[in-house]
């Protein structure tokens, strides 16, 4: 008799979830009661047997408690789903996340730069008798905000930091 090949662990959605459910219902201490009357509380009904059931595979889950356990537990659904071997790392993919979140918020910062600098220099050309004092009022309104954005970071002005110290007498 040939051998069942192994299912990876991403195509077993819902055993994760029964799985997940649980670690995160004992992370937090909770009853099947507690978990319950959380869902319900969030307004998704459910009794504290049908908790117990799901997590030991014996009733099925429908979309709408995925979503309502997600929401109990404060985390997102496609984590909810995700191997629970990824339980502990919840706040890994969270973080994750917000990297992505940032790098296409620059993107679209830096798209949206180069679309006004390419205005600002468009206009330049035809009115080059404006161009060297625009120049330096971009330059320095540039500088000023990666100051201010310095400071906001590291607690100082970049100006200062980048001087050297005075010696004292």
């Amino acid at each position: 008799m040939a051998e069942e090949p192994e299912r990876g662990i991403l195509l077993s959605g819902e055993a994760n979830v029964a799985a997940r459910i649980r670690v995160e219902r004992e992370a937090r201490g909770w009853s099947t009661n507690a978990l319950s009357d959380r869902l319900n509380d969030a307004g998704f009904e459910m009794n504290p047997s049908a908790v117990w059931r799901i997590e030991n595979g014996k009733r099925r889950i429908n979309l709408d408690e995925a979503i309502g356990f997600a929401e109990v537990f404060g985390i997102d659904l496609r984590n909810l789903v995700g191997p629970p071997q990824l339980a502990a790392r919840a706040r890994a993919m969270e973080l994750i996340d917000d990297v992505i979140d940032a790098f296409r918020a620059t993107q679209r910062a830096n798209r949206t730069f180069s679309e006004a600098r390419g205005a600002l220099d468009a206009y330049l050309a035809e009115h080059p008798d404006i161009q060297e004092e625009a120049d330096v009022m971009v330059s320095n309104a540039m500088a000023e905000e990666a100051d201010r954005t310095w400071q906001r970071m590291h607690g100082q002005s970049a100006r200062v930091a980048d001087e050297e110290p005075t010696e004292q007498v």
